[in-house]
């Protein structure tokens, strides 16, 4: 068996290098079709905070309602994330959204009743700057 290389293939591909091609079986127009896939990246990002961040898998249900519910769950997560990503943005705050969720787990509060007081009570335990701007941009 003898192997050879076509040059003529090699030539014809050579014509579409640096370019880059979309197939879509939809009737928008080729802005827009570009202008859709230069948004793929944040549906990748949502999968990949969903996995991670929010961990909504492995799944371990075999009932519709509980699969549903898990789902819903992991949903209402996600939207408080962006909720979360959009408000450090809007202030410009140094802080990330994986940052913010570390920072409150080591925030604590002590809420009590006074034997004479039906009030209850809340103190805040005492932040570090970090921890007390991510307070300050949530309540």
């Amino acid at each position: 068996m003898k192997i050879e290389i076509d040059q003529t293939k090699i030539a014809q591909a050579t014509r579409w290098d640096g370019l880059k091609g979309y197939l879509t079986n939809t009737d928008y127009s080729p802005e827009l079709v570009i202008q859709t896939y230069g948004q793929l990246w944040q549906v990748e990002k949502a999968f990949r905070i969903s996995k991670t961040d929010l961990r909504i898998r492995p799944m371990y249900h075999y009932r519709r309602r509980r699969i549903e519910a898990h789902i819903l769950i992991a949903f209402v997560a996600y939207t408080i994330y962006k909720e979360l990503e959009r408000r450090l943005a809007q202030r410009q705050l140094p802080i990330s959204p994986q940052r913010a969720i570390e920072l409150t787990k080591t925030m604590y509060e002590l809420r009590f009743e006074l034997p004479n007081d039906p009030e209850m009570q809340h103190v805040l335990l005492k932040m570090d700057p970090e921890q007390q701007m991510l307070y300050d941009l949530l309540y």
